[in-house]
């Protein structure tokens, strides 16, 4: 951990939500005039698009457990930490881009002078001197292993994590709009992801600072035939402070209409307001973290 290069990572399984809550970080960053270098947790991939589905197709021919991009056999856990280590020890750190569509693709070949195609990876490049903290976003910003511990490096870890059968129901609407792949691909994906869900992702979330977990008020119990993701306002969201000292509750609670505590270091709001208390919560511990910077 570095006060004078800090780095914060935002963590969350596919489907749960990070993006909503790097959209917070970028208001206060342009707001606040912060400067931060951004890693995106796909660019730490260990396979490409073609490289995984065939691996996955291998797996299944040979009826062994196949890789999924929650687990080490499709990610450099080991570069996560490094990445994390050297921005925190000197503020640079190498990346790359995982290019997603061919309007991505596109903007990449015209920066670097390649003929990249969706599913590939950019060559690494050093990051652009002059940042003031590193933000990271991704399935893991936290993560640990006998050998890989990338969360010793984080200032500020932020969890994201919708109840199971709300996540579930993210990733089966977000995939068949934006993928076009069926209900019953994504379950397969779900059961053949388990494993390193439960090994990989869900202990980071006992590393973090803070903690948005989003829980719905309306009938979720068979989440593979919700015909409608509920909607903010049909949800309330729980955020833990792991280190509750020194957080202003009583201004969050003056702050954010109808929001109240359920036990000393946990604050409940509205789920309609989730973007404007992410930005009343984070923008102090922003400020605290820049102050050190300086002293």
């Amino acid at each position: 951990m570095s006060k004078r290069h800090p780095v914060i990572a935002v963590t969350g399984s596919s489907g749960a939500g990070t993006t909503t809550v790097k959209r917070a970080f970028e208001n206060i960053f342009r707001r606040e005039r912060i400067h931060a270098a951004v890693i995106e947790g796909d660019s730490l991939h260990s396979m490409d698009r073609k490289a995984f589905r065939a691996a996955v197709a291998e797996a299944e021919k040979n009826n062994v457990r196949a890789p999924s991009h929650f687990g080490p056999e499709a990610n450099h856990f080991d570069k996560i930490e490094e990445t994390f280590r050297s921005y925190s020890e000197t503020g640079s750190c190498d990346r790359r881009y995982y290019i997603h569509s061919e309007e991505e693709a596109r903007e990449h070949n015209a920066r670097l002078g390649t003929s990249l195609n969706p599913g590939e990876f950019t060559p690494w490049e050093k990051i652009p001197e002059g940042s003031d903290m590193l933000f990271y976003e991704g399935l893991h910003g936290l993560v640990k292993t006998d050998s890989v511990d990338a969360s010793r490096h984080v200032d500020l870890g932020i969890g994201v994590v919708p109840i199971v059968n709300l996540e579930w129901i993210q990733k089966i609407h977000r995939d068949a709009a934006e993928r076009g792949y069926s209900a019953e691909a994504t379950v397969d994906t779900i059961l053949r992801r388990m494993p390193d869900y439960i090994n990989h992702i869900t202990p980071q979330f006992s590393r973090t600072h803070v903690n948005f977990q989003r829980v719905p008020t309306v009938d979720t119990s068979n989440p593979f035939i919700a015909r409608d993701i509920p909607t903010p306002d049909e949800s309330f969201v729980v955020v833990r402070f792991r280190d509750p000292h020194g957080v202003d509750f009583p201004y969050m609670l003056n702050m954010i209409h109808d929001s109240f505590m359920s036990r000393a270091n946990t604050l409940v709001i509205p789920g309609g307001k989730m973007s404007f208390a992410l930005e009343v919560i984070l923008t102090p511990i922003l400020h605290d973290m820049i102050k050190s910077k300086c002293c």
